[in-house]
């Protein structure tokens, strides 16, 4: 059969092509990726990209339907060097190996460092390998709560295939949840090389005054790094001279906040807390803006170690000291920006946001706390008949927060 007629029984599912950049003054000469769908292919299918590289994502779930898993096809046989011949060698056979299931490392021993906790899960990322098919099969939305983005990490583990950057950075969040004294950040780049632009995103650590990072990439450089640099200035630096060994020029660094380890949250991770053009300031510019972020990193994981009682002294301390509950980042150079607008629904949270959300929060639960237990409460009566019922007082609670 022909590659024509082959090409015949496939519905047309668009061309994925590259066009100019608008102009920007400071990437002049690089090019972006855009969809070019068919003429009769009337779906919004949307598209991502990743390492200047665009791909198809898998919006029909589990189990993939029959267009997304022909396109997932028709789209290698038009970038591996075999074609439709590769395809058919592998599509038709019938008795194709079994791909062992990874087990993910979900239980650790309370003795094991959380270094080697990292290790392992570092190590089942790449079990599972990078996605190089050409189409994502986990639809990650940044916009979705956390607790939306931990049941696609759920269903990273029940199916045991490929994934990229993003998905790992997901994936690193679900296995690292509960890591005492660990505290996890987005930390994304955007570099170019011949042209091309590339963005890529891992999942910075911190712990005991060290960071590090884990992920997933097509190079070992640019995923993992062990928890040992002093600052984070200094765990940027590094990535930067791991872009500089395949001739990439880092471009623009973004830092989110802290992620919280509540699986069940409804929070919205921040993604790009600071944004920074690394050509456009000097290497000791770049450690003092970052430093900021650090700082909140920091206070954010000295928080976490307070016992409820102990925070909650610290937070109303900190407010009545500021006379405030929400402070902006904000800095004048065009070099930099912080996020976002006071108004913005999802504005950037300082220390400060984070401990009186914090209070609000221990403030309803206790409340929760409090009905549960007057109503699972036994109710006896005193000698004169009056009904008496236990004390209420929150002083005899510990909620865990």
């Amino acid at each position: 059969m022909s590659k024509s007629k082959q090409r015949d029984q496939l519905p047309p599912f668009g061309t994925l092509v590259r066009v100019s950049d608008p102009p920007e003054e400071e990437e002049r000469g690089c090019v972006r990726v855009k969809t070019v769908k068919g003429a009769k292919n009337g779906n919004d299918d949307d598209t991502h990209e990743e390492n200047g590289v665009l791909f198809w994502v898998n919006k029909s779930g589990f189990p993939i339907d029959n267009r997304t898993w022909d396109r997932m096809w028709d789209h290698v046989s038009k970038i591996h060097p075999d074609g439709y011949s590769m395809i058919n060698k592998i599509r038709n056979k019938s008795d194709l190996p079994q791909i062992p299931i990874q087990q993910a490392p979900l239980n650790f021993p309370s003795s094991m460092p959380v270094q080697d906790r990292l290790d392992k899960v570092q190590n089942y990322m790449k079990s599972l390998q990078y996605n190089h098919t050409g189409t994502q099969f986990f639809e990650i939305r940044k916009q979705r709560p956390l607790s939306g983005l931990m049941d696609s990490a759920r269903e990273m583990i029940k199916e045991a295939l490929p994934i990229k950057c993003l998905e790992a950075v997901i994936l690193g969040l679900f296995l690292t949840n509960g890591f005492l004294g660990v505290e996890r950040f987005p930390l994304s780049f955007k570099s170019v090389f011949g042209g091309n632009v590339h963005r890529h995103v891992v999942l910075g650590i911190y712990y005991a005054g060290k960071y590090g990072s884990i992920g997933m990439s097509r190079r070992d450089e640019l995923m993992y790094k062990p928890v040992v640099y002093k600052s984070l200035s200094e765990l940027v630096f590094e990535f930067e001279r791991s872009y500089n060994m395949f001739k990439h020029e880092v471009k623009k660094v973004k830092v989110g906040l802290p992620v919280p380890h509540d699986p069940h949250s409804y929070e919205f991770i921040n993604w790009k807390a600071l944004t920074i053009n690394m050509n456009k300031l000097s290497p000791k510019e770049v450690a003092k803006d970052l430093d900021v972020v650090a700082k909140e990193i920091r206070t954010k994981a000295k928080l976490n170690s307070l016992n409820p009682e102990a925070c909650y002294a610290h937070n109303k301390a900190q407010r009545e000291a500021n006379d405030c509950t929400v402070v902006t980042l904000y800095s004048s150079r065009k070099s930099r920006s912080w996020v976002t607008q006071p108004t913005s629904p999802r504005k950037t949270i300082t220390s400060i946001d984070m401990t009186t959300g914090r209070d609000a929060y221990a403030t309803n639960s206790l409340k929760q706390a409090s009905k549960i237990y007057r109503s699972q409460t036994t109710v006896g009566s005193s000698e004169n008949g009056a009904i008496k019922r236990k004390s209420t007082d929150p002083a005899e609670y510990q909620i865990r927060i």
